[in-house]
C-alpha cells in the first residue's frame, strides 16, 4: 500500500480536523453505460481509518477513469487536446473558430469535456501533423479576428515545420514558377504537374525536389498543403502569379520544372488523373481500397522514384526534354 502524509482535513466521521493518507488503490467507474477500472487515490483519516472527501483528489479520480475511458476507445487524452493551443500559439476560442465549431467548443474539451469520435481524430490530426494545422490555418485564416492571432500561430507552427525565419519550401516555389508560367491551370492539373516534377527530377538526379509527401487520393497524386491552399477555385483555373524570380532554382531543376510544365501542363487536369490512375505508385498506394472511397494514404518516396526511373530507363531519356515522349504515350493510351 501506497500512502503519503497529507495536512489534516476535516474528517465528517471524527467530526474534528484530522491528518490523512492517500491510499493508491484500484478503484472502477461508470462512463456512458460501461464500467472502466482505473488506478486511483483515496484519502483515510488517520484516526478512525475512514475516508475523507478531498475535491482534489476526487477531481484527480475523475480525471483518471476518462483517462481510461478515452484510451480504450481511442479518444484523445486531455492533456494532449491542453498542449494544442500552446503549441500553435493560438487562444482557444480562435482555434475553436478556425476549426470550424462553436467558439466555446474547444474550451469545453480543454475543461475535460470528453469529444465526440469525429471531433476527436480532428484534434489528433493537428495535434501530431503541424503540416495538417498549417492547411487548416491558411485554409480558414479569414475566420480569426485578429491579423496578428494569424501571424504569431503562423510563426510557431513554421518553427515546428523547420521553415526558419518564413523560408519559403521548394515545393511553395515550384507553384509559384507554374502559376507565372501557366495562365490556366486548374488545382487538379497542377498537383498532377507538382507530382510529375518530383518523379523526373528523382529519375535524372537521384534525389527529391520536394520534402512533401504526396497523397494517393481519388482524383490521383495530391500535396494536401497544396490542395488546401487553392481548395476554393474548385474546377477554375488559379490566378497567375504576375511577377517570379526563378534564380531561386538551379539549371538542373528549371530544366525538369520547364520540361513537365511544357509536355503535361498542356493537358487538362482530368486527363492528367487518367496518366496517374494508370500508373504503379497511385495504384500500390491505394491498394484495396475501392474506387471512388476516400483515402489519406502516402504515396512512399520509395515508389515514385523506382517508378521513375524505370520510365526514364524505359524510354531511353538523357535529358529531361526526352519527358515528351511519355506524356505522349501516355496520352496514346487513353
Amino acid at each position: 500500500m501506497n500512502t503519503n502524509m497529507k495536512e489534516k482535513y476535516f474528517c465528517e466521521n471524527c467530526r474534528a480536523e484530522n491528518e490523512y493518507v492517500i491510499e493508491k488503490r484500484e478503484m472502477s467507474g461508470d462512463i456512458r453505460g460501461e464500467r472502466y477500472s482505473f488506478r486511483g487515490s483515496e484519502a483515510v483519516c488517520k484516526v478512525c481509518g475512514e475516508p475523507v472527501w478531498i475535491p482534489e483528489i476526487e477531481d484527480a479520480n475523475l480525471k483518471a477513469v476518462y483517462d481510461v475511458y478515452r484510451e480504450k476507445n481511442d479518444i484523445i487524452s486531455l492533456d494532449k487536446v491542453r498542449s494544442i493551443p500552446e503549441k500553435y500559439e493560438i487562444g482557444k476560442r480562435p482555434l475553436s473558430l478556425l476549426l470550424g465549431w462553436g467558439e466555446h467548443t474547444l474550451s469545453r474539451y480543454i475543461d475535460g469535456d470528453v469529444p465526440s469520435r469525429q471531433y476527436s481524430d480532428v484534434l489528433k490530426q493537428i495535434a501530431d501533423d503541424p503540416n495538417c494545422y498549417s492547411e487548416l490555418l491558411e485554409r480558414n485564416k479569414d475566420k480569426l479576428q485578429s491579423e496578428q492571432t494569424y501571424r504569431n500561430s503562423k510563426k510557431a507552427v513554421e518553427n515546428l515545420m523547420g521553415i526558419e525565419g518564413g523560408k519559403t519550401e521548394k515545393i511553395d516555389l515550384t507553384v509559384g514558377y507554374i502559376l507565372n508560367r501557366c495562365q490556366d491551370i486548374t488545382p487538379l492539373a497542377l498537383q498532377k504537374v507538382l507530382y510529375y516534377i518530383q518523379g523526373f527530377f528523382y529519375a535524372f538526379y537521384g534525389e527529391f525536389l520536394f520534402c512533401d509527401d504526396c497523397r494517393a487520393w481519388v482524383h490521383g497524386p495530391v500535396y494536401r498543403r497544396i490542395y488546401a491552399r487553392y481548395a476554393d477555385y474548385r474546377f477554375d483555373p488559379i490566378a497567375p502569379v504576375e511577377e517570379f524570380d526563378d534564380s531561386v532554382f538551379t539549371t538542373r531543376e528549371r530544366a525538369v520544372i520547364d520540361s513537365v510544365i511544357k509536355y503535361f501542363s498542356c493537358y487538362s487536369g482530368k486527363i492528367l488523373e487518367q496518366f496517374t490512375h494508370s500508373e504503379s505508385p497511385w495504384l500500390a498506394a491505394r491498394g484495396d481500397i475501392p474506387c471512388g472511397q476516400p483515402s489519406d494514404r502516402i504515396i512512399e518516396k520509395s515508389l515514385i522514384g523506382e517508378y521513375f526511373c524505370e520510365v526514364k530507363e524505359k524510354y531511353e531519356m538523357v535529358t529531361p526534354g526526352d519527358i515528351q515522349t511519355y506524356a505522349v504515350r501516355m496520352f496514346s493510351r487513353l
